[in-house]
């Protein structure tokens, strides 16, 4: 599936589903929340924190597309076309941090 296809399907579950998109200030609070899943799963799976009873099932992958599906919804409801934003963002940091990277002794 290719970005712009992810945010037609986005767009149609949302249609179909969904009723209507919520408001920016709400899917930008959803989106800090599921950040918030996925940095727990980040932090017993691979930091110092062990695995509570609540975190059982909870999968990186399912929560990683929670935190994509809310990114496209506000994509979607703020008219931005992430293939072109995203093209954009990497010529960005391709011309930003060509050397920057190379010369950074903390990734030898």
């Amino acid at each position: 599936m290719t970005i712009q296809e992810a945010q037609q399907t986005v767009d149609n579950w949302i249609k179909e589903n969904g009723v209507r998109y919520f408001n920016e200030l709400t899917n930008m609070a959803i989106l800090t929340e599921e950040v918030g899943e996925v940095a727990r799963i980040i932090a017993r799976q691979y930091g110092e924190q062990s695995f509570k009873k609540s975190d059982e099932g909870k999968q990186l992958g399912d929560e990683l597309a929670d935190v994509l599906f809310v990114v496209i919804c506000l994509a979607n409801q703020t008219g931005v076309d992430l293939t072109q934003a995203l093209a954009a963002n990497l010529q960005k940091k391709t011309t930003r941090d060509r050397d920057r990277h190379h010369q950074n002794d903390k990734l030898k």
